[in-house]
């Protein structure tokens, strides 16, 4: 069941692609952009991930840190990082265990892959209080930026 606004949000410690360990409630004091998506090097997680690059300056004007995450190894995020010049942290989510308490996670996806995180993305205020959650369905859409950053502009 996904997550609804209102909600604490759940607690997670992951690995970045740097290999540092990063938890979601050492960043309270800070609102959070997290953004699931499926797979790096895939066409629209690419354009995900690339969306949030390009518009960080709104992300850091709203006092937000902006965590990607995934089921794929620290060692693909780290070349999709370095390849797409990311300005922010891609979390591997490899043990599901995190995009499964988020809602975002397929039983079943193309290829018979299994336990591949589903595209969402989810706006924590500084107390670590679910303000937006979005998670969608079909992998061929974005999430919707344009009311991420109207939810961020009104916790400043």
């Amino acid at each position: 069941m996904a997550l609804q606004i209102g909600q604490p949000a759940p607690d997670f410690s992951l690995f970045d692609s740097n290999k540092n360990k990063t938890t979601l409630s050492e960043l309270r004091g800070k609102n959070v952009l997290l953004m699931f998506f499926p797979q790096a090097f895939t066409g629209v997680c690419t354009q995900q991930v690339c969306t949030a690059r390009d518009n960080m300056s709104q992300y850091e004007q709203a006092n937000a840190t902006v965590l990607g995450i995934s089921v794929d190894s620290v060692f693909t995020l780290a070349k999709f990082k370095k390849t797409e010049n990311l300005n922010f942290p891609l979390l591997s989510d490899f043990n599901k265990e995190v995009s499964t308490a988020y809602g975002c996670l397929y039983d079943e996806w193309i290829l018979d892959m299994k336990g591949v995180s589903k595209r969402g993305a989810f706006v924590i205020d500084a107390q670590g209080i679910v303000q937006y959650a979005e998670v969608l369905d079909n992998p061929g859409n974005l999430p919707d930026f344009q009311k991420i950053q109207e939810i961020l502009a009104g916790l400043k």
